[in-house]
């Protein structure tokens, strides 16, 4: 499932113009290159974290930078990060994540899977276009998120947004990491 999310996820970020680099995204505060410069950073980062020690915070969750083609830069740190979850054990190692604390990689895997998932419905909104993943993506990443309820103290997550009874699942897990699942396209 995380794969397939990846590859939806380059498939939306394929599309990406260089003059739509500056647009708002439904992320506060992020243009698309802020918010492409953060997906890059977090494929990295988790790539990174499955081979650090976990005791040792020293892997850097910015790292990523967008050259001239934005689309080949997270098409690399993809490639990147699908091999790290591939590794023999990976899923099993413990892994530092960020400030959040040490998880088995089977648990980091699951971190990152929703944050794709939300990301690439985040892209295509930005420039308007086509996301339809799979429906056990979404229905699962918001599984994980209600079992496992986000933060909502001002950092990453809004409140719940209330959604229409025959929501899809894409649009109820958006809905309930605080965005609003009618965002206007730019």
């Amino acid at each position: 499932m995380h794969r397939r999310a990846v590859q939806s996820t380059d498939d939306v970020v394929a599309e990406i113009k260089s003059d739509q680099l500056s647009l708002p995204t439904p992320c506060a505060d992020w243009t698309l290159h802020g918010l492409l410069r953060h997906m890059v950073s977090e494929n990295l980062g988790f790539a990174h974290s499955t081979k650090a020690d976990p005791e040792v915070s020293d892997v850097d969750w910015n790292a990523g930078w967008l050259r001239a083609e934005p689309a080949e830069d997270y098409r690399r740190s993809a490639a990147e990060l699908s091999a790290a979850f591939a590794a023999e054990g990976v899923l099993e190692k413990q892994v530092r994540i960020r400030e959040f604390g040490v998880f088995p990689g089977e648990v980091a895997l699951m971190f990152h899977f929703v944050d794709v998932v939300v990301h690439s419905w985040d892209v295509a909104k930005t420039i308007g276009a086509h996301y339809e993943p799979d429906e056990d993506l979404p229905a699962t990443a918001l599984e994980l998120v209600r079992a496992n309820p986000p933060a909502r103290d001002g950092g990453a997550f809004a409140p719940a947004v209330a959604v229409p009874k025959k929501a899809s699942p894409l649009e109820e897990l958006i809905a309930y990491l605080g965005r609003n699942p009618t965002w206007p396209a730019a």
